[in-house]
């Protein structure tokens, strides 16, 4: 299965947070395809600097230089995030939910709004 992790299933993950389900955290445990967009260091790292996410301050580096496979952010996935209805405002959110739509993931996330678009979601 190709999965592309919500950002707050990645702060979950790295922190070994139980409000993670052992099940979701198996699957991204033995998973070889589990994704992480540059969306999701680029949310942290402005989360951080605006004192929203209180967190080591190399967290965006342990991020990148965990085992997951970077999803590069391309023009397609740009275009089909501004052409998604307005159900969720949040342009993180947005931008994972074009980038599962674009590359055929299932998008593992406990955001409510997410399934309201037309993309695959494992309910972390």
């Amino acid at each position: 299965m190709r999965i592309l992790l919500d950002t707050h299933v990645v702060l979950w993950w790295l922190s070994d947070d139980p409000t993670l389900a052992n099940e979701i955290k198996s699957m991204i445990d033995e998973e070889p395809d589990v994704f992480v967009s540059p969306a999701t260091l680029w949310e942290v790292a402005i989360k951080q600097s605006i004192g929203k996410l209180a967190a080591p301050d190399d967290l965006v580096e342990r991020i990148r230089d965990s085992e997951f496979r970077e999803l590069p952010v391309r023009f397609d996935h740009a275009i089909e995030a501004g052409r998604l209805p307005l159900l969720h405002r949040d342009p993180f959110d947005r931008l994972l939910v074009a980038q599962a739509r674009c590359e055929g993931l299932s998008l593992v996330t406990r955001d409510g709004h997410i399934p309201k678009y037309d993309v695959p979601v494992i309910t972390a």
